[in-house]
């Protein structure tokens, strides 16, 4: 990576604070882009290969993909003083190549600009996820854990791969206050595979198996982003929402019906299902409703002062949010 010889310069006192936000465009990037909105002293860019619907007049976006020249152009000409990186993709449905180059190449060019052109702070969207729901896991899990998803599920290879590089990035760009936030499993008007879970009807369980979740709602995470943004914030934190409970009170919470499944048989129906698009939850995650994976988000509450503010019944009920 290359330096430029002199370093950004800082805005004149009063002058809005230019923001990045990739992924601006999606559901999860609108939500974020409202609660950084409010705050008038950020100007907010969006860089987005989709177009953005609705897009208030004083928030520039920019229709580029990641990868290209066009891209670096925004860091180059910017004066960036953060950048919220949400644009990791988790479609199990695109090819695994053209997924692994837009997740692994976007986020080490992203990483490069950032380095080049002296931007102070950068705050990455993971996910705890990353740690995998196996059945020798502790009690709860803390930032320290190693992140064994990929083994037993593929498709979240890239998301490891995305955690690991922007972790190795917090301790080697000492100039730039990293931060990488792992939210548990976030429900909302999002389109992801806690929120298709439980919009399903009926609702498939694993015969035997009713595991401890904790899900999050969707304006939580947009908070926790927003208290990462703060000076001197720096480091790797699980975010947690108001509790766990067991998976089968979570999809009571819902009201839809549920068929139990013998676990043997699931992954076949599973496949098919998901394969005929009569199901967005992919096979795979079968291990999230069958083992635990609970996360511990002391270190948030700590040293971010994060809380969350909805309670476990809105939060499970915002799968039925109107979505933006």
């Amino acid at each position: 990576m290359t330096s430029p010889s002199l370093p950004a310069a800082e805005p004149p006192m009063g002058t809005p604070r230019k923001l990045v936000l990739t992924g601006i465009s999606g559901r999860l990037g609108r939500i974020v882009a409202r609660a950084l909105h409010r705050d008038p002293t950020w100007h907010l860019i969006g860089i987005d290969r989709r177009p953005f619907i609705g897009k208030p007049k004083d928030v520039e976006h920019h229709q580029v993909d990641l990868r290209t020249k066009r891209a670096r152009d925004v860091f180059r000409h910017g004066d960036i003083t953060a950048l919220v990186h949400l644009g990791v993709r988790h479609d199990p449905r695109a090819r695994a190549a053209e997924a692994y180059s837009w997740n692994v190449t976007g986020t080490s060019r992203l990483l490069e600009y950032c380095q080049a052109y002296r931007v102070p702070k950068v705050v990455l969207l993971s996910s705890a996820d990353v740690y995998g729901p196996r059945p020798e896991n502790p009690q709860f899990l803390t930032e320290d854990a190693p992140l064994l998803a990929a083994q037993r599920f593929p498709q979240i290879r890239d998301l490891v791969e995305v955690d690991h590089m922007v972790s190795t990035f917090l301790w080697r760009a000492q100039q730039c206050d990293t931060v990488v936030l792992r939210p548990v499993h976030i429900l909302g008007s999002v389109r992801n595979a806690a929120s298709n879970y439980l919009r399903l009807s009926p609702i498939p369980t694993l015969l035997g198996f009713d595991p401890l979740v904790q899900p999050i709602h969707v304006e939580d995470v947009a908070q926790a982003i927003v208290r990462a943004l703060s000076p001197g914030a720096r480091g790797i934190y699980n975010i947690v929402g108001p509790g766990e409970l067991p998976l089968s009170a979570a999809i009571a919470e819902t009201g839809r019906p549920t068929i139990a499944i013998p676990h043997p048989l699931a992954r076949p129906l599973w496949s098919l299902a998901f394969r005929l698009g009569f199901s967005g939850y992919p096979v795979d995650e079968l291990d999230f409703i069958r083992f635990v994976g609970m996360i511990d988000g002391r270190r948030a509450r700590e040293e971010l002062g994060y809380r969350p503010l909805h309670g476990l019944r809105d939060t499970i009920r915002a799968v039925d949010d109107v979505q933006v």
